[in-house]
């Protein structure tokens, strides 16, 4: 179905820290300043095991949802994981579900800080006091996710350094009597507890519905979320230990406020008063980072048309608006009309069931085979990881009782009614489970792996990824005839047998094979020709410069047969082996990126040398061009040989530019005044080299170097 409002993606605000403060702040509230008093009521001291076991089945799922999120970084989270495996109607009940468990959630945290805040003001009501909080919040979530994580992470820091207080003080003044009959409850009690509990863990993983506003998702969100769960079981393992040794049993079962009272003990009403704050930290941070999370959903459903379009609109500040606004409204409706601390218990049934269902999607996505599902992190011991993360929850789902099951089929009734109804005429796509199942080939959606492509051409290359290299020893064809496109192949072919042990013949065959079927992108001009071979063991690559054009015919790739042609004045011709084809296709991607870039037409047909149509190609952030002059900082460089300069670990001079010529300088090179140096490396170590030649901000322009 066509539509008339552009899909924007979501600004990249979040960094390493934002996201550990977002996944932390999520988890550590009323798991912790609540539930222990109730937990005891059903365990006694053994609530502390509980809170262990709780946290098992929640490591397949993290490492599921961590893998899924670094293959694809898009809003919506469990929805679009569900969607992209199983299909739309699971991504549906995902979508919604997840949703309205997460305003729960928050709703329940606005709620629940009413206990601490009764303590010292006993006639304050909390309806209004959470009501104009989940406002504030709702606000601030309209200014993008940058400014949440900001806030979020002065919550969390306020929140960590009051929690350091209380457990450096009580850890020292434990009674051990307080520990007796540790097992007494039963495994039962201890089991249904750890179900209880087990909603204290769920937020960790809810920063992944923001994964595609995170910079570089597949280095910050699994080191982000690794961190945060690590730092929740070790407050909750050392807190609950510390709550149990410090408040004997009577007092401590059905204590709303265990923290405070366990405070009190350990620091007296000074202490008291730190951990109420604390708590009332964890409250607002656990609701900002829900709003958060939660308003994606929205967004993400109504860019696959499961929601009204209206919700996938952005706003001034680059959020999805309309998504939080509806987001918010639910909220408030939750709170003054609903008791969440009730319902809240309830949703913890379809939290498992969610965690469930991620990690066969882990398992749907790698037995589907699509080369482009590239996750940056996979999940270990697959696929028992998965298998436990299947079983786990359903045990603890069968130990919360009937009524936590009821609410979840209500919620999965819910959403399958609003997909038959609403979504299914509006969609035409199935998930990659199709594509295991290859008998129903006909049903394989080849969308989701042009999406996914789509996908390795934002995230971009990795750091370990070739491609520079590949580049530099890449060779380099100028035509200056027009000709065909099987001309320009065989031309390419003769170059590329010379460093692969195929022969030229066979290069052609592979890749006209690939042409014919469509396999060949065309894109503004320019053709990447490509194949994967078993007989190779590194990529190889030819550049090939046509200023007349070269002629492609276009193929039907059903019968085969020509249809048409089209001029393209740039062709890279690539060959990789077949055992990695991901970086294959990562390789593609980039040079796809560049391509769109509106700076490489001119570049590359105005290159008056061979390294320049190289340096063309080269990432902007890992390459920089270092003009030798008198007046400058680089005027200690000039007389000097290149082996003895130093640009720093990782960094090459890959090309030397001197009078109108380009070559690849070597060690005994002297330096003139007036060279351009082309340097490679990682982007710190450039940007060291920039600080050190270029302070004033002045560059050696890529354009001056292809006037020369």
């Amino acid at each position: 179905m066509a539509d008339p409002i552009k899909h924007k993606r979501l600004k990249k605000e979040l960094r390493l820290l934002d996201v550990y403060a977002i996944a932390t702040g999520a988890t550590l509230s009323a798991g912790f300043f609540l539930l222990p008093g109730i937990a005891a009521q059903q365990a006694g001291p053994a609530l502390i095991l509980a809170y262990a076991i709780a946290a098992l089945p929640l490591f397949p799922a993290m490492f599921s949802i961590l893998e899924l999120a670094t293959a694809m970084p898009r809003a919506g989270g469990v929805y679009y994981f569900l969607d992209r495996a199983l299909g739309p109607a699971w991504g549906t009940i995902g979508g919604l579900g997840t949703w309205l468990a997460l305003i729960l959630k928050v709703a329940f945290a606005l709620v629940g800080m009413g206990a601490y805040i009764a303590l010292y003001m006993p006639e304050l009501h909390i309806v209004p006091v959470a009501v104009i909080t989940a406002l504030a919040l709702g606000a601030l979530s309209l200014f993008g996710a940058g400014k949440g994580g900001r806030l979020q992470i002065l919550l969390v820091i306020g929140l960590l350094v009051l929690l350091a207080v209380f457990f450096g003080a009580g850890g020292m003044q434990l009674q051990a009597a307080n520990f007796e009959g540790f097992l007494a409850s039963g495994v039962d009690a201890i089991l249904s507890t750890a179900g209880l509990v087990y909603i204290s863990y769920v937020g960790v993983t809810k920063v992944a519905s923001l994964s595609e506003e995170v910079k570089d998702p597949e280095r910050n969100l699994p080191r982000g979320v690794i961190l945060a769960l690590t730092t929740a079981v070790g407050v909750y393992l050392v807190g609950t230990t510390i709550i149990v040794g410090l408040v004997p049993q009577a007092e401590l079962q059905g204590s709303l406020t265990p923290v405070a009272v366990a405070a009190d003990y350990a620091l007296g009403e000074t202490g008291k008063l730190l951990l109420s704050v604390a708590a009332l930290l964890a409250f607002i941070s656990v609701a900002n980072a829900g709003m958060m999370s939660a308003s994606r959903y929205p967004l993400a459903m109504s860019r696959d048309h499961l929601l009204p379009s209206v919700f996938r609109r952005l706003g001034r500040f680059g959020s999805p608006t309309n998504a939080i606004l509806v987001t918010l409204l639910v909220l408030v409706a939750t709170i003054v009309f609903f008791d969440p601390v009730k319902i809240a218990k309830l949703a913890s049934a379809f939290q498992l069931l969610m965690f469930a269902l991620v990690c066969a999607a882990v398992i749907v996505m790698r037995e589907s085979r699509i080369d482009s599902y590239d996750p940056g992190y996979k999940s270990p011991f697959y696929p028992w990881m998965q298998i436990a993360g299947i079983v786990f929850p359903m045990i603890l789902i069968v130990e919360m009782g009937t009524v936590s099951i009821v609410f979840s089929l209500a919620l999965i009734l819910v959403s399958v009614v609003w997909y038959l109804s609403y979504g299914k005429p509006r969609v035409a796509r199935t998930g990659a489970i199709f594509h295991v199942f290859e008998r129903l080939g006909h049903l394989r959606y080849q969308g989701l792996d042009t999406e996914l492509r789509g996908i390795l051409k934002e995230k971009g290359l990795r750091d370990d990824d070739p491609f520079d290299e590949i580049l530099l020893r890449s060779q380099v064809i100028d035509l200056e005839e027009e000709c065909s496109f099987e001309a320009a192949l065989t031309i390419a072919a003769h170059k590329l047998e010379k460093v692969i042990p195929l022969t030229s013949d066979e290069i052609v065959e592979q890749i006209m094979v690939g042409t014919r079927i469509g396999a060949t992108p065309v894109t503004r001009g320019v053709a990447l020709p490509h194949f994967r071979s078993t007989a190779i063991s590194q990529s190889e690559m030819v550049l090939m410069r046509a200023r007349n054009g070269v002629r492609m015919a276009r193929y039907n790739p059903q019968t085969l047969e020509e249809e048409g042609s089209q001029r393209v004045k740039a062709l890279f011709f690539l060959v990789s082996p077949d055992s990695n084809p991901s970086q294959h296709l990562r390789i593609l991607a980039r040079i796809a990126e560049r391509v769109d870039e509106e700076s490489f037409a001119d570049q590359w047909l105005g290159a008056q040398q061979r390294n320049a149509l190289k340096e063309a190609l080269l990432q902007s952030d890992r390459f920089l061009l270092l003009c030798l002059d008198d007046e400058t900082p680089t005027h200690e460089l000039i007389g000097r040989p290149l082996h003895d300069v130093v640009f720093g670990e990782g960094c090459l001079v890959a090309f030397l530019t001197r009078r109108g010529k380009t070559f690849v300088p070597n060690g005994r090179t002297l330096l003139l005044e007036g060279d351009r140096l082309t340097v490679i490396g990682d982007e710190t170590a450039l940007n060291d080299i920039r600080r050190r030649y270029q302070p004033d901000g002045a560059t050696c322009s890529t354009e001056q170097s292809l006037e020369e």
